[in-house]
C-alpha cells in the first residue's frame, strides 16, 4: 500500500486550512442556517444538514494532517469528496429546491471555488508525496 509523507508538506498544510475552513462553514451552517437562510434564499434545512456534515469532515481532515504519513486512499477520499461538493454546489443553484438570492449564489459559488482549489491542491500534495516517496 501506498504511503504519503504528510509531516511538513504542501499536503499537510491544505488538509489543515480545509479542515479549518470546513469547520468553520460546517459551524456557521449548523448554528446559523434561519438566518443565513433568511439572506441567503437557500433552505435553511439544507444548510443545517451540510453543516452538521461538514464537522465530522473538518475533525477527519485535521487527523490526516496531524499525521506524519498516512495511506494515500484516505486523501484520495477526501479529494472526491471535496469534488463531489463542487458538483453539488452547482446542482444546487440549477436544479436545487430553492431560489437563491445574489449573495446566496455567491456564497454557494465563492464556496464551490474554494473547494476547487482545496481538491486541486490535495492533489498535487498526492501528487508530489508520490513523486517523494519513488524518489
Amino acid at each position: 500500500m501506498s504511503k504519503t509523507n504528510v509531516s511538513g508538506s504542501l499536503l499537510r498544510r491544505v488538509l489543515l486550512l480545509d479542515g479549518v475552513a470546513s469547520g468553520a462553514t460546517g459551524l456557521l451552517g449548523a448554528l446559523a442556517a434561519e438566518p443565513l437562510g433568511t439572506l441567503t434564499g437557500l433552505e435553511p434545512g439544507i444548510l443545517r444538514a451540510a453543516g452538521v456534515g461538514l464537522i465530522p469532515f473538518a475533525l477527519l481532515l485535521v487527523y490526516l494532517a496531524a499525521r506524519a504519513t498516512l495511506p494515500s486512499w484516505p486523501v484520495w477520499c477526501v479529494v472526491a469528496v471535496n469534488v463531489t461538493w463542487v458538483v453539488d454546489s452547482v446542482l444546487l443553484l440549477t436544479h436545487g429546491p430553492t431560489t437563491p438570492t445574489g449573495l446566496g449564489v455567491a456564497f454557494v459559488m465563492a464556496q464551490a471555488l474554494a473547494v476547487t482549489v482545496f481538491a486541486a491542491l490535495e492533489y498535487a500534495g498526492l501528487r508530489r508525496g508520490a513523486a517523494v516517496a519513488t524518489a
